[in-house]
């Protein structure tokens, strides 16, 4: 497994987990964060025996977003890695989930900060649990800057537009509580168990068969901006190969002999 000084990769049975690593910062973005987040996502596209992620945070954090010192010149941390920048200019972009979505399902564990690039980054991922005093937001606005990771595109397609441009607007904070409620998060658990939470959820999805999973969360993101017809005729060729695999036959063997499925992706 890879990872990165800022950065730590880990596997919980058949999900990995990526933890950013920098919580004296808030967990706020560097060169090392974003070279191993990218080989993160690229490790779990890779392997096979890798059926979920989860993407969490040290310390108490989630993310801060972009390390606003070093945007006002005083460098960032890890230099050595800007040679990766080098040879794929996206890079940054793909760590952040903008430019790069996972086949595998990956769920958001969120303690503490979670605002600008953190929550541009959320933005990217499937599932997304929440520790009550957990805090989201795009501060951009505040600072003078533009939140180019994506939100002003994919807010307003994930929650209701009015509250995509309340919180692009005024670049004001929002609870936990109040982040479920507009729909930006589906659980809001006591303080310090939202990885546990997430790891239960990528349990479940672990069990059932991968290629499906895939094919499912392939086939909603596909389809979502084709009119109903297209959407309809998208999913049926995604959907109806799943039906010849190896997995579907072992699940119906299984449904039928009470016993728990035994997937071996084929």
């Amino acid at each position: 497994m890879g990872g990165t000084e800022h950065l730590t990769v880990q596997r919980e049975g058949a999900t990995l987990v990526l933890t950013l690593n920098r919580p004296q910062a808030r967990n706020a973005l560097s060169l090392p964060m974003l070279v191993g987040l990218y080989d993160g996502w690229l490790e779990a596209d890779a392997d096979d025996s890798v059926r979920s992620v989860v993407f969490t945070g040290a310390g108490g954090s989630f993310c801060s977003g972009m390390d606003l010192k070093a945007l006002a010149g005083n460098g960032m941390a890890g230099e050595e890695y800007r040679d990766r920048l080098k040879a794929d200019p996206d890079l940054h972009w793909k760590a952040m989930l903008r430019h790069h979505r996972p086949r595998k399902p990956v769920i958001a564990a969120v303690e503490g900060y979670c605002v600008a690039g953190g929550t541009e980054m959320l933005q990217g991922t499937d599932i997304r649990v929440a520790g009550e005093s957990a805090t989201f937001g795009l501060f951009e606005v505040k600072r003078g800057l533009f939140p180019i990771g994506g939100s002003t595109v994919r807010l307003q397609r994930q929650i209701p537009r009015t509250h995509a441009l309340e919180m692009l607007l005024t670049g004001r904070p929002y609870s936990a509580r109040e982040a479920a409620d507009i729909g930006l998060v589906g659980h809001v658990v006591p303080d310090g168990t939202a990885l546990a939470k997430a790891l239960e959820i990528a349990e479940r999805i672990n069990s059932c068969g991968p290629l499906a999973v895939e094919a499912v969360k392939a086939s909603v993101y596909e389809t979502a901006e084709m009119t109903e017809s297209d959407g309809l005729a998208a999913e049926l060729t995604r959907g109806w190969p799943v039906f010849d695999t190896a997995d579907a036959k072992e699940g119906a063997r299984a449904f039928a002999e009470k016993r728990p499925a035994v997937y071996k992706r084929a």
